[in-house]
């Protein structure tokens, strides 16, 4: 190897590792940039050394044009400062890091046209993987996005939706009709009989399921759904639509399922802000069992989602050739805390 040091100033280049290996700007791209073409181990050990010792780092859009695809895997979520989805890109980032891949996040706002936009930017990237976990929404406002997947698809790239899929997409589900139905069938031995559900807009299929299974669940045992508020999946949502119900008749012993832990500590600050008492008075129970749930007084009954784990599983369903498409859901649990005290 060339005893030629780093450049002092600017970031090493291809042409600065060839020099330094002692090698062809043509074996360097090689080595660096994940062609297919073999290069004699001495050749790629001296490579390699010399891009260690140059600190060099290599150009992606390089490496994407000789593979097909590039070492990234495209995360898309609704709502970052979301505890559901930040878990669940613990999940996917540690996958990575066992791959040694890198994640890039989008984020969609829950914006079906948004959503359509970000998937066609990202094709230009050739990520490896696409993960799509931000809910699904069905009906004329998701229009274009399979066209957008399936050309993703096409181009040699993996799609991965967290829920129901669709076309050649992997799916990694979530039973979250029946999580809901055992939520709701539990609340009902628990003596509660009336309960007013706060979810988001129809169409969210994610809460559309979650609302449904808990309806049967509910009504199945012995209780009523009184009402239900389409509002949205956050915590302001949870509250505005809790605030407006409390200046109501909402007699003591009613329970308010939030279709997310995030819209049912919401939906807890407002029974709070009205004047009422978490649990004694009004009953609350969310979805998903987030940390915050767990921490805050009385703790929120819930039902658990491993969400690390189902990002871990998404990142596998973008890069295992061998991911077997009929694995089992992931196990939930129904966690019953101090927000839904026995009646």
């Amino acid at each position: 190897m060339s005893d030629i040091t780093a450049p002092t100033r600017g970031a090493a280049t291809l042409h600065d590792v060839a020099r330094v290996a002692g090698v062809s700007l043509a074996t360097a791209s090689r080595v660096l940039n994940g062609s297919t073409r073999k290069v004699a181990e001495s050749y790629r050990e001296r490579v390699e050394a010399a891009a260690e010792q140059l600190g060099y780092s290599a150009n992606l859009s390089a490496q994407a044009t000789a593979r097909g695809t590039s070492a990234i895997v495209a995360l898309l979520v609704a709502d970052i400062a979301d505890p559901y989805f930040g878990q669940l890109a613990s999940g996917v980032a540690r996958g990575a890091d066992e791959a040694g891949l890198v994640v890039t996040i989008a984020i969609t706002e829950r914006d079906p046209q948004r959503e359509v936009k970000l998937v066609r930017a990202l094709r230009g990237q050739r990520p490896r993987g696409l993960i799509l976990a931000a809910s699904r929404v069905e009906g004329p406002d998701a229009v274009g996005l399979q066209g957008e997947l399936d050309a993703f698809s096409n181009m040699g790239g993996r799609v991965v939706v967290v829920g129901p899929g669709g076309g050649a997409a992997r799916s990694v589900a979530v039973d979250n009709h029946g999580g809901a139905a055992a939520l709701g069938a539990a609340l009902a031995r628990l003596g509660y009989r009336d309960a007013i559900v706060v979810a988001a807009a129809e169409g969210i299929r994610t809460s559309d399921d979650r609302l449904a299974g808990f309806s049967e669940g509910f009504t199945a045992a012995g209780g009523a759904i009184r009402e239900v508020r389409r509002v949205g999946f956050t915590r302001d949502a949870g509250y505005e639509a809790a605030a407006d119900l409390l200046t109501g008749d909402v007699e003591a012993g009613t329970l308010i399922f939030g279709i997310s832990d995030v819209v049912a500590i919401g939906i807890m600050s407002a029974v709070r802000d009205a004047g009422r008492q978490v649990g004694a008075d009004i009953a609350v129970a969310g979805f998903d069992d987030i940390a915050t749930g767990r921490d805050i007084r009385p703790g929120l009954t819930t039902v658990r989602v491993p969400l690390e784990d189902l990002g871990h599983r998404a990142l596998r369903a973008a890069t295992d050739p061998e991911w077997e498409a009929d694995e089992p859901q992931l196990p939930l649990e129904v966690i019953v805390r101090g927000s839904t005290p026995k009646r």
